[in-house]
């Protein structure tokens, strides 16, 4: 991470736990109906009037999850908020507030914090969240950052991953693997630094991958398409762990077998000529690359002329008898199992 080595830097001793909160949550302001009582007192105060309440929460852990040698803090503030909202979407809900908490080393000064709450507040503003509580304590290990998101859906528009019928089509939005193929570029462009520390990186020709990576987006923006269209998803979850790992849990949850066709997954031209110049399967990375936060989707066969054309959503497969199992249909018509082999935070290294 470049910084100015001139600048000014506060220690965080100074402010103390409380008067750290209070700095960093000055400017945000509440905006959802739903807020009773936001961030300064003992507990935030929700009023949903009816509706169901839908909850998600995620860590982050420096060297595990992100490396600041390459990522912002300010897009490190604005992901952690998008890993969680995706979580919402996926359940087919409004997402409208969110929590956040830091386990910081003394490394940090207040102004690197200030940039991840600069993240944060962006993310909020434009996915109309509240930020309404949270908690900041030492850590000797580097950052930790936990993000707890909420929101609200009628008891009836709540989709589970269980819903999935056989002969229901397999639905994805976007296109997958830009997160996973940006990731190779930054790591690759580390070890650069490492041997000539003056070399600067040509990310230019990456840009689209790069900040697929680290500047994700939750897809609010299909949360709503859903509303306008009228579809009614039977099963939905995110792809964070990669596309094969995801339909694995559909299928678990919903007792169904898959065939997913190898022709249909969306894959952007960039991501292509990255997969060509690392020398990777796209397929592969695809099925296993993960943090794309697109979410996965089935839907009742009827309901497809809803669909039909949308440039964002693409039939990637169908639901099969639950005895079949799910396979990856190739494009010379090979069945392959599917297996799953994407983001395991546990997997040895």
């Amino acid at each position: 991470m470049l910084e100015n080595k001139n600048q000014e830097k506060t220690d965080l001793e100074a402010l103390g736990e409380f008067g750290l909160i209070d700095h960093l949550t000055k400017h945000f302001h509440l905006n959802q109906k739903s807020t009773c009582k936001g961030v300064g007192d003992d507990a935030a105060v929700l009023d949903f009037q009816g509706n169901k309440t839908v909850i998600s929460t995620d860590l982050l852990v420096e060297g595990v999850h992100f490396d600041l040698s390459y990522m912002p803090m300010k897009h490190l503030g604005y992901k952690a908020v998008m890993v969680n909202l995706s979580d919402i979407y996926a359940m087919n809900a409004k997402a409208t507030q969110i929590t956040v908490s830091l386990a910081v080393s003394n490394r940090f000064p207040l102004e690197a914090l200030e940039e991840l709450y600069a993240g944060i507040a962006l993310a909020a503003k434009i996915y109309n969240v509240d930020l309404v509580g949270g908690d900041t304590t030492s850590s000797k290990t580097g950052l930790i950052i936990s993000v707890t998101a909420i929101g609200e859906a009628k008891g009836e528009d709540i989709v589970y991953r269980s819903g999935a019928k056989e002969n229901d089509l397999l639905v994805v939005t976007g296109d997958l693997g830009g997160a996973y193929m940006g990731l190779q570029v930054l790591e690759r462009e580390k070890e650069v630094f490492k041997v000539n520390p003056n070399s600067q990186p040509d990310l230019e020709p990456y840009s689209y991958i790069v900040e697929r990576q680290l500047k994700p987006e939750a897809r609010k923006d299909m949360f709503e398409l859903f509303q306008k269209l009228e579809l009614h998803p039977t099963s939905m979850i995110d792809i964070s762990d990669g596309l094969s790992s995801e339909i694995l849990h559909l299928c678990k949850n919903s007792k169904v077998g898959c065939n997913l066709y190898e022709d249909k997954i969306p894959l952007d031209p960039t991501v292509i000529a990255a997969c060509e110049e690392f020398k990777i399967d796209s397929t592969l990375v695809a099925l296993s690359g993960g943090e794309d936060y697109e979410l996965l989707f089935t839907l009742d066969q009827k309901e497809f002329p809803k669909i039909k054309g949308n440039p964002n959503l693409t039939v990637v497969g169908h639901m099969t008898d639950g005895n079949e199992g799910a396979h990856l249909i190739s494009r010379n018509n090979s069945k392959i199992p599917l297996t799953a082999q994407g983001w395991n935070s546990f997997a040895k290294t």
